[in-house]
């Protein structure tokens, strides 16, 4: 059986995209710009689910492009926009595709810079999502990855649009998903949860709400998953993130 287009996605951050009835639009703008690409699918209008830094933060391509195959959302994957190597010693610069930043990962937005080259690839990103929404933006996933040892055993979820009430549901949610996915999977690690605003976060996503992809939709989920739950068990923490996103948007408001 041959790969679907969204199969073929999932392949973004560890080779060159081929694509077939997919649009793979390389950016390539000031000479100094990385030749990255910007992938997208359509799907469910006005449901995305995105990689910003399929290169830099290992497998959350290949995640979303799962997710959005599990919930029919329209995807949308960003990778090669590296302007370092990372090294031994830190992660590598880049840019940061869903703001108009250059920065290194891990490091607080306080440090980032503003640049040609870095607003002409968020727009162009910016142009991908609302392509992939087909409309009006209704609910945003976007998918990264941490290497950060204090964050090694939870999941953070920064949020638009979710107030805390909600936001303890989410988590009460996301906690009932993982726990079902776990009963049949000893020896899998349980990862913690925690859903802004009701939890205090590492991973907030201001820069992205304050100047970037987070202004647009209505409802959105900032997921950041740790190297286990990327790596080591990818497989099961991609069916849990899944199944939370696909009832996370059918959650009520409490109001």
């Amino acid at each position: 059986m041959s790969p679907t287009p969204i199969q073929r996605l999932a392949s973004a951050a560890a080779a060159p995209l081929v694509l077939f009835g997919c649009a793979a639009r390389t950016v390539d703008y000031p000479p100094e710009t990385p030749r990255g690409q910007i992938a997208t699918q359509p799907g469910r209008p006005g449901f995305v689910v995105a990689a910003p830094h399929a290169s830099s933060d290992a497998h959350t391509g290949a995640i979303a492009a799962e997710v959005a195959r599990r919930t029919g959302f329209g995807l949308v994957i960003a990778s090669g926009f590296g302007l370092e190597a990372d090294t031994w010693r830190r992660p590598g610069r880049r840019y940061q595709v869903n703001r108009p930043f250059e920065g290194t990962p891990s490091r607080p937005p306080s440090e980032e810079t503003a640049s040609e080259g870095a607003r002409r690839i968020y727009e162009a990103y910016q142009d991908r999502v609302r392509e992939a929404a087909q409309g009006r933006l209704r609910f945003y996933a976007e998918i990264h990855g941490n290497n950060r040892r204090e964050t090694s055993s939870r999941i953070e979820v920064a949020t638009v649009g979710v107030d805390r009430e909600l936001a303890e549901r989410l988590r009460a949610l996301a906690e009932l998903v993982r726990d079902a996915h776990l009963r049949s999977r000893a020896g899998a690690p349980r990862l913690e949860v925690l859903v802004e605003p009701a939890d205090p976060l590492v991973y907030a996503a201001s820069g992205a709400k304050r100047e970037g992809i987070l202004r647009l939709p209505e409802r959105a989920l900032h997921i950041e998953l740790p190297r286990t739950a990327r790596v080591e068990h990818r497989e099961l923490y991609t069916a849990i993130v899944a199944d939370f996103v696909v009832q996370a948007v059918a959650l009520p408001r409490g109001d």
